[in-house]
């Protein structure tokens, strides 16, 4: 329990520093689009074409098109963001919280309310109407925000609520993940499709069979099975969580067998030498080559899926996610009336966010602790779930991924600003409402 216990502070840790990013990308997004002459830049630079041909070949190739810059972002720099939550997704079911059928039941059960409750909400209040068909947005947890909110109350929220929340978010993450591939797969190649299995077989084979650990092995292939994914119709985004899959979770070296490399290395330095090597600066030849095993057994006592899921989590916090959220959170308010808050998508995606996810998550919640299915978060009670079960309505990232692929022409530009509005607003009352509610429910002391 320790293990998670450590691991869950560090998510947290890791998610509140990217929740500041993106805080500061969204804001700077709303003000540069919103600007006379910085707006019409801001909207031109997202149309701008990006290639990177090696001889007539264009890697960043779509359907015979180069794409341009905001489809970089959202088709090809996003795949990263989903592969590292689907290695997340791998390590949870492998020792996380989601190893355990019982430890796991509550937040997906909750996870599953939390889907199913605003997406009714949303096609209740959109049914017939031209935008129906982005009922899938109030459907996600946003990890960095909601866990930010949860950091900002600090050691008054007990560890279970915080388990709680990141689990919740992730089975939100799978969620969202099988409606991308069910739903925005369209006209599929299906020769593409074939080559991109082949690859996956072959990372699987790799993975299982000749126990291959190099990272650069699954990079490269992954990186094919992206391209082949991006060509034949499956969104891209899917390729991202696959690999991750495929990318083994055991290390080169057991842990046993690097403890005794370690301290048969350290043993071939006397005490004689420690006299030596404090006053000299310069090892000897052989003291080097030592070292460096040492250092190439630390590095293969870590498995390939934690190596690439720490590497990778700065880049995805700080840079890839700030990046999408400044391309797609640019809400232009010109010509919009309050009528696109309290009537519309905007209505429905507020209403999904603030109400939906709200009553799912509680409910069922509630629903599985009475009749006995799963326990309630040690050390919490009724009210503490309540505030939870609010800040499950922060939805920003992968909402805006999914209204960015339901409203992708021309003609639903409009919509799409409004979705986004409602995503904002949304996001920000149930952000305001849970940490207010929470702060009031908490004991004021540890």
């Amino acid at each position: 329990m320790e293990k998670v216990f450590y691991s869950t502070k560090k998510i947290i840790k890791r998610f509140a520093q990217g929740g500041n990013m993106l805080i500061v990308a969204t804001v700077l997004a709303l003000l540069i689009a919103n600007l006379p002459v910085l707006g019409e830049l801001y909207a031109e630079l997202w149309k701008l074409p990006v290639s990177l041909e090696v001889g007539g070949f264009n890697i960043f190739n779509h359907h015979g098109e180069p794409m341009s810059l905001m489809q970089f972002i959202n088709d090809a720099l996003m795949v990263i963001f989903f592969f590292t939550v689907g290695l997340e997704i791998k390590r949870e079911v492998l020792v996380g919280e989601l190893a355990s059928v019982r430890k796991a039941l509550l937040p997906i059960i909750a996870a599953c309310g939390g889907m199913i409750v605003p997406v009714i909400i949303f096609f209740a209040i959109g049914y017939g109407c031209d935008y129906v068909n982005g009922c899938a947005i109030p459907m996600a947890t946003d990890i960095a925000f909601s866990l930010g909110v949860l950091a900002m109350l600090g050691s008054r929220v007990p560890i279970s609520l915080k388990v709680f929340l990141t689990t919740l978010a992730v089975v939100d993450d799978i969620g969202g993940i099988m409606v991308i591939a069910i739903f925005y797969s369209t006209d599929i190649n299906y020769m593409m499709l074939l080559y991109s299995l082949a690859v996956i077989a072959l990372l699987l084979i790799g993975a299982n069979m000749w126990k291959i650990k190099s990272k650069l092995f699954y990079i490269g292939l992954g990186f094919v099975v992206w391209y082949l994914f991006l060509n034949s119709g499956i969104h891209s985004t899917i390729a991202g969580v696959i690999v991750a899959f495929c990318v083994p979770a055991t290390p080169r070296f057991a842990p046993a067998k690097y403890i005794a490399t370690m301290r048969d290395r350290l043993s071939k330095f006397s005490d004689k030498e420690d006299v030596r090597l404090t006053d000299s600066h310069f090892l000897s030849k052989e003291q080097i080559d030592w070292l460096k095993e040492m250092k190439t057994a630390t590095d293969k006592v870590i498995s390939p899926l934690q190596d690439l899921e720490d590497s990778l989590q700065p880049l995805v916090n700080y840079i890839i996610i700030p990046l999408f959220a400044f391309a797609n959170a640019g809400v232009i308010f010109e010509g919009m009336s309050l009528s696109a808050i309290y009537s519309g998508v905007g209505l429905a995606v507020i209403c999904g966010l603030v109400i939906g996810k709200f009553v799912g998550v509680f409910t069922f919640s509630w629903v599985s602790i009475k009749i006995g299915l799963a326990p309630r978060p040690t050390g919490s009670n009724w009210k503490m779930l309540a505030g939870v079960s609010m800040l499950a309505g922060i939805g920003f990232t992968v909402s805006l991924f999914i209204a960015t692929l339901s409203y992708n022409t021309a003609e639903f530009a409009t919509i799409l600003n409004d979705a986004k509005l409602g995503i904002l607003i949304g996001s920000l009352l149930s952000g305001i409402l849970g940490y207010f509610y929470l702060s009031k429910v908490l004991p004021n002391k540890r």
